[in-house]
């Protein structure tokens, strides 16, 4: 928002997968009413929580924004967040179609058996993926055999990292402060009404994706009366913790994100924003 004000033809795009949801709104942190009536956001309240959204609809969708945007002749401002929706579109990777009934087949097979099955049809892909990993070697094999390619025949993946024309830059804080702020923001949420935003939804009920957003999952759990509410409050945290320690780990593989370390719990627009429009005005 910072920079919105200081450069006015930046338009933000959300780069979190579950902010393209209706009504997942306290839980995802999605911009207020306010932020998005003064500034232009793109890629929010894509799709209802019922519907199962996937990293393909994404790339279109932030392809639409884009072109907009420039029709408008405004500059785009990624903010956030999943680091597979980061790199998809950040690298424009190419990406494979998807085959269910083909999905299910397999995945009702052993993962050993699996893993010798796409080393036979793909030994690159095999040797990048755990024996173990039944979700990515179904995916793999459900590429393979769904499209007559190999499932590495696809792009290099998320461990090559090729040059790329968009400026990156992230925001580091030392760990225990990460934690800290997580709890903050966890009890900010329960506070604004986190759990009557999830009862209004679980009626029509959560697609595969959806409902594996941090948050949501815990207290539909509690909402069911399977765990209690203080319950699903401490399992948010951890699992958040969690999920940033990993997230943070994905983020730092990636050399070509310039890092800036933020001192405190407080507002970093002072010590980023000034960076970023540099970097705006280094691209004119």
């Amino acid at each position: 928002m910072a920079v919105a004000a200081a450069l006015d033809d930046v338009h933000l795009v959300s780069v979190d997968s579950m902010q393209v949801y209706r009504g997942m709104d306290i839980g995802t942190a999605k911009p207020s009413a306010s932020d998005r009536a003064s500034v232009p956001h793109h890629c929010l309240d894509l799709v209802d929580p019922w519907h199962d959204y996937t990293v393909a609809e994404f790339r279109a969708a932030h392809d639409a924004a884009l072109a907009e945007i420039a029709a408008a002749g405004g500059r785009a401002l990624l903010v956030g967040g999943t680091g597979l929706y980061h790199r998809v579109v950040v690298d424009e990777f190419d990406l494979p179609g998807r085959w269910p009934e083909m999905r299910a087949e397999l995945s009702v097979e052993h993962p050993a058996a699996l893993h010798a099955r796409l080393t036979t049809l793909d030994p690159v892909a095999a040797g990048k993926i755990e024996p173990s990993n039944t979700r990515r070697l179904v995916r793999a094999l459900e590429v393979c055999l769904g499209s007559g390619r190999p499932f590495s025949s696809f792009g290099s993946g998320v461990d090559s990292y090729p040059e790329t024309a968009v400026v990156q830059i992230g925001l580091r804080r030392p760990r225990p402060l990460v934690a800290e702020l997580i709890d903050r923001r966890i009890r900010g949420m329960i506070d604004d009404g986190l759990v009557d935003e999830v009862r209004s939804l679980l009626s029509s009920g959560f697609s595969r994706t959806a409902g594996q957003a941090l948050g949501y999952k815990e207290i539909v759990e509690h909402l069911e009366g399977r765990i209690g509410e203080d319950e699903a409050i401490e399992m948010i945290g951890t699992r958040t913790r969690r999920f940033a320690t990993r997230q943070d780990r994905w983020f730092r593989r990636d050399p070509r994100v310039r890092w800036i370390d933020v001192d405190g719990d407080g507002d970093p627009a002072p010590d980023v924003g000034p960076a970023i429009v540099a970097a705006f005005e280094s691209l004119r």
